[in-house]
């Protein structure tokens, strides 16, 4: 498990990976850990989290999204990816989305890219920062290896795409909490 922000170690970090990212990863798999500290309290980063028909909204590598069907567990979405990276397009499936806990999983299911059976987790957690509310969020994945890469090489790819859509989640979110401004959730 790797962190990209200090705190990784906390007891209350560690007790949330323990509690909700566990992942089942097989001999050709890697899996990792990030963490984030944001300044925006939990409900606004949230807003922004929750949308599962809408990461572009935070996620710099998605240019649109379709979602398939109803908004609920189970749903597909076809994503297309800005040019770039090595893909166009990914189809994925919301697998849980916990309103109360603050929980979003999502597995991708095909798309022309290399990664196989990925799957996420992310978490919002509250947490104080310079006194004022903020949101400890913690990412974890797990994905095939794929061939011709080793375990450290999937690991860096796919953490870098992790800490580019954190920090633009962290600059979106940070920049509506300084306007105090947030979406309403559309339940």
């Amino acid at each position: 498990m790797n962190g990209n922000s200090n705190g990784f170690g906390s007891v209350a970090a560690t007790e949330y990976i323990r509690r909700h990212h566990r992942h089942e990863t097989g001999e050709n798999q890697c899996s990792s850990t990030l963490v984030k500290h944001i300044k925006a309290p939990v409900p606004l980063v949230w807003s922004l989290v929750r949308r599962f028909d809408q990461p572009q909204k935070y996620k710099p590598f998605v240019s649109r999204c379709v979602v398939q069907g109803n908004f609920e567990i189970g749903s597909l979405r076809e994503v297309d990816v800005k040019s770039g990276l090595p893909a166009t397009t990914s189809t994925e499936r919301l697998e849980l989305l916990d309103d109360d806990e603050h929980i979003l999983s999502i597995r991708i299911i095909g798309g022309d890219h290399r990664l196989e059976n990925y799957s996420s987790i992310i978490s919002l957690h509250p947490e104080i920062i310079d006194g004022r509310p903020g949101t400890l969020v913690i990412e974890s994945f797990v994905v095939d290896v794929p061939e011709g890469n080793t375990k450290d090489e999937t690991c860096y790819f796919v953490e870098a795409l992790i800490k580019c859509n954190l920090k633009s989640l962290a600059d979106v979110s940070e920049g509506l909490a300084v306007q105090d401004r947030t979406e309403p959730i559309d339940l």
